[in-house]
């Protein structure tokens, strides 16, 4: 028994010395990891022949007309027409050595251009980007008064951003913070690309003889421009053949040279998002503590959309030629890579720099561009700028074939919807094959195509993943569905599934993510730091990691040292959220109060224990429109009103904000985000229906008819379950819009006993029981899929769809809510709202304080900052839903967007809270069920329930001692 002790042990030193010894070897793997790729040709993309307007059908049809080699100059201040806005010509513009024209965030102007030669030109405009809302600027262009093609009318001139402070700070705990990004603009060179990044190569514009006609028009933010030029790209060589001009001007690699820049130093990036960032999964990286927070690395999961770039300055001790290497790790995408293009001084070196491949790898990876041979650079003496940007590269075609297949599946899957309905009968041979004549030609063009598309990603990343099972799955299924057609109807819930998978496809394989520790430009012979740790680094790390999770306090944000007057602010919300805000606290009220606030990250629950215990905080953020009021009955919130400059503050809101906080002729809470519904509706199908956008419910009585001919569906909100205790958004409609309330004699009784209340219930439940509505629907990918074409929702949901419905961009749009018409012809439409707020603890010691506090926090510029800085973090499905009414028009929506928004706002209504009102949602839900699953008398059901909700409003009053009669 000792012996095998003996040989287990001796065993397992062997092991560990081994892993050691291979650890020490890390540097070989590391450098070589990045091999020069076999070359494969572009996958041609295949997209549908419908799509008449898109960019590859207008180069098809211009397949043959010339390129000519000139370039044509439009100055900006010789528009000859500006509509729709303030345009001004502005001498020696933010330093320009000339004139420009201002052009604001709406209107149009246009350019007439001489063009002695017809053919293709790639347009280039010299801006600047005027200060805005901090969003990149958007313009659609036209030729002779018409869009040439789908991509032209949306695009993109990206703004610049930067670090605020040179040098990363620190908190009182030595953790660094997290830099703030602030713009700094400069004039430069947008040249006129697709936002999606689709093609490689800038957009090529076919202009005939002649004087034409160029047009801009507002999409959103101001800019100036300087110039317009009509050029021609030129030509990249490839590393071979700019080799041999290097030997033949004599240029050869450089000796003992090494610089080494840190990443997260970038001089500029084109979005905020691209902050730095810590990174703490490994010992190796730079610089590292293994319980502090260290700002080491930039990139990672923020670094991964189309176009995105960030810039590095460095600069070069004497002429020759460099390698490059990158510290990088890509964790993300398994079964394919990221890919990047590199560019120096505004130049790419040659063709391979276009397109750099980082495979996936869990861990960090030293990668020399071009591998075991590596390409090398011609750098001049002095400063130089390094870009890297995000592209899709060989993936690019992928995802235009992909797309393209949706969108032909999705219209496939509405029209057999439209013969069997969403549930068909298993037993009906529906003969599919006939009624829909194309069904089968088109399954065997997408199992083909989408098989195409397999195999190439199988061939060029050298591995199945993933990736390549989600398309063979449905390649699978379209085989099946030919061969079998008679089965098409029973596996229609299978199919939308895959279907759905493609778009999510679409969307994982889009975002190209990447982190960057450092970058190396050296002479080839230096040696190149170890990427990877080794086995002891990482015991090391991971047992010091461990200990770190007991003795540091990860629940504060930023600073905790105490001054003469301190707060204790409590938020619910995540990490992100909260060292934004501590951020903003940091930098601008505790300077300018000299009240430091102590912020602390608590789960939502926990608020009620501890003030119970008067440990509570005495600012609490971000909590539900319920809480206020319940915390005012029980003398635990402070009542708001009693500073003098209430009224001044609470004009920042809309009174429908204000209205759930309201108790008692007291105000105990101010709001943070305010939500409401908004109608969002699908423009291409509706237009296949000859449907317009419903006005007033009668429209929608009139369309529903039609949708559902065409198993199609109308969408209106409905909660799976009550528990959040929130009166539905569609009887709160009905019932605002006709003059109703939910509660009168200042909240002593129920109005829902009311005439108008009955109707609007009777109104809402028709709905489920004669329209047959569903019950419970996934609204957004029910409108993505086209199942749902129309529907009233949350206005969030727009910021949804941006991001995971990229292929129906474009094809939708939201508007105002279909209102009640009244007696004298106005139609009324009137919405609730939702809101969280920010409320003060009636145990706070120093309330002046607080109520600084809260003033800083709900004022118009902390709002647009933290809401521009959440959008910088985490992209537009953050965006901010601000109570601010001057806040939300400066957050970075498109104009017409904002307009829709602001015309339904001022039909919002809050719904009151009051003594036992958590009753009424949640038996306004009951009442619902009763009718819709048991079939009682709507009337009857309700009345049963409103019983209930106003004997426990008086039982809440009596507890609180309130009048009850």
């Amino acid at each position: 028994m000792n012996i095998h002790k003996k040989r287990w042990a001796i065993s397992l030193l062997v092991f560990s010395l081994s892993a050691v010894f291979i650890g020490s070897f890390y540097p070989l793997k590391s450098i070589m990891a990045s091999e020069k790729m076999e070359p494969i040709s572009d996958f041609e993309a295949v997209v549908s022949s419908d799509d008449e307007n898109g960019y590859s059908a207008y180069l098809e049809r211009h397949t043959r007309a010339a390129r000519p080699d000139r370039v044509i100059r439009i100055e900006g201040e010789s528009y000859v027409n500006a509509t729709g806005g303030e345009f001004e010509i502005a001498d020696h513009p933010y330093e320009l050595d000339g004139t420009a024209v201002l052009t604001p965030e709406e209107g149009m102007i246009s350019w007439s251009v001489p063009i002695e030669e017809a053919g293709l030109y790639n347009v280039r405009v010299h801006y600047y980007p005027i200060e805005g809302k901090s969003s990149a600027i958007e313009r659609q262009l036209e030729i002779n008064g018409e869009v040439p093609f789908k991509g032209a009318e949306i695009l993109l001139f990206d703004r610049i951003w930067g670090n605020k402070m040179d040098e990363i700070q620190q908190d009182d705990r030595n953790n660094d913070l997290r830099p703030r990004q602030v713009e700094k603009p400069s004039w430069q060179h947008g040249t006129l690309t697709d936002r999606e990044g689709y093609y490689d190569e800038p957009f090529s514009f076919y202009f005939e003889s002649g004087e034409q006609e160029i047009s801009l028009t507002a999409l959103r933010e101001p800019m100036a421009i300087d110039y317009i030029e009509l050029y021609q790209q030129s030509g990249q060589k490839t590393y071979e053949q700019v080799s041999s001009e290097y030997a033949s001007a004599g240029l050869t690699p450089v000796k003992d040279q090494y610089m080494l820049i840190q990443a997260e130093d970038a001089a500029y990036k084109s979005s905020p998002t691209l902050a730095p960032i810590s990174d703490r999964s490994s010992p190796t990286v730079i610089p590292y503590d293994v319980s502090k927070i260290r700002i080491n690395s930039i990139g990672g999961t923020n670094w991964k959309l189309p176009g995105q770039w960030i810039e590095w300055e460095i600069e070069v001790p004497e002429d020759g030629l460099y390698q490059i290497a990158l510290k990088e790790k890509q964790d993300q995408l398994r079964g394919i890579y990221a890919t990047r293009s590199l560019m120096i001084d505004g130049e790419y070196p040659f063709q391979e720099m276009k397109r750099i491949r980082f495979k996936f790898h869990r861990d960090w990876q030293m990668n020399v561009l071009g591998g075991e041979e590596p390409y090398l650079f011609h750098l001049t003496k002095g400063k130089h700028q390094i870009r890297m940007t995000v592209s899709l590269g060989e993936i690019a075609p992928l995802l235009r074939t992909i797309e393209s297949s949706v969108l032909e599946l999705n219209e496939m899957y509405r029209k057999i919807l439209m013969i069997t309905s969403n549930t068909p009968d298993p037993y009906r041979d529906y003969q599919l094959e006939k009624r829909i004549p194309d069904m089968i030609e088109v399954f065997e063009e997408q199992a083909e195509t989408i098989s195409n598309v397999a195999d190439y990603l199988e061939k060029v990343t050298g591995e199945k993943s993933d990736k390549v099972a989600i398309l063979y799955a449905m390649v699978y299924q379209l085989k099946e569905m030919v061969q079998r057609p008679e089965t098409v109807a029973q596996r229609l819930d299978s199919f939308k599934i895959n279907v759905g998978g493609l778009g999510t496809w679409i969307l994982t394989v889009r975002e190209q993510p990447l982190s960057l520790d450092y970058m190396v430009v050296s002479s080839p012979d230096v040696k190149l730091p170890r990427a990877e740790a080794t086995f002891f680094e990482e015991i090391k790390h991971e047992i010091g990691a461990y200990i770190a999770s007991y003795t540091e306090d990860y629940d504060s944000i930023g600073n905790i040292a105490e001054g003469n007057r301190s707060l204790d602010v409590w938020v619910t919300t995540g990490r992100d959220q909260a060292q934004v805000l501590k951020a903003l606290i940091d930098d601008t009220f505790t300077p300018e109060t000299d009240i430091s606030v102590n912020l602390r990250l608590v789960p939502s629950n926990i608020l009620l224990p501890a003030t119970l215990a008067d440990e509570g905080p005495d600012i609490a953020m971000q909590i539900g429109e319920d809480l206020p009021v319940n915390y005012a009955m029980r003398g635990a919130a402070a009542d708001l009103t009693q500073f003098e400059d209430y009224e001044d503050v609470a004009d920042r809101f809309r009174e429908s904000g204000l209205t759930p906080y309201m108790y008692d002729e007291g105000v105990y809470a101010l709001p943070e985000q305010q939500t409401f519904p908004m109608l969002f509706y699908r423009k291409d199908i509706l237009k296949e229906l000859e449907l317009e956008p419903p006005k007033t419910w009668q429209d929608i009585y009139n369309m529903i008819s039609v949708l559902q001919k065409h198993n199609m569906e109308f969408y209106l909100p409905l909660e799976s379950s009550n528990a959040s205790l929130v009166p539905n958004a569609t009887f709160s409609m009905l019932l605002y819009q006709n003059g109703g309330e939910f509660y009168q004699d200042n909240g002593m009784r129920s109005t829902l006993d009311s005439d108008i209340s009955m109707d609007a219930f009777k109104k809402w439940t028709q709905f489920y029981t004669s329209y047959k509505f569903p019950l419970q629907a996934d609204f957004p990918n029910r409108f993505r899929t086209g199942e749902m074409p129309i529907g009233i929702a949350d206005y969030t949901t727009y910021n949804m769809l941006t991001v995971m419905a990229p292929e129906i961009k474009g094809l939708w749009d939201f508007t105002i809510v279909p209102g009640s018409k009244l007696a004298d012809g106005s139609v009324n439409h009137e919405v609730a709202s939702h809101t969280t707020g920010v409320m003060m603890l009636n145990n706070a010691d120093d309330k002046e304080s607080a109520w600084e506090f809260m003033k800083w926090w709900t004022n118009k510029d902390v709002q647009i900052s933290y809401g521009r800085e959440m959008e910088g973090l985490m992209g537009e499905a953050a965006r901010y839903p601000t109570a601010n009414t001057e806040a939300l028009e400066e957050l970075p929506w498109p104009v017409k967007d904002y307009k829709n928004l602001e015309s339904q706002w001022k039909w919002v209504q809050g719904i009151p809270q009051v003594p036992g009102g958590y009753f009424t949602g949640r038996h306004l839900d009951n009442a619902f069920r009763k009718v819709v699953n048991a079939n009682q008398n709507p009337r009857e059901a309700f009345s049963d329930y409103i019983l209930y909700i106003n004997d426990e409003i008086e039982i809440k009053r009596k507890e609180f001692n309130l009048p009850y009669e």
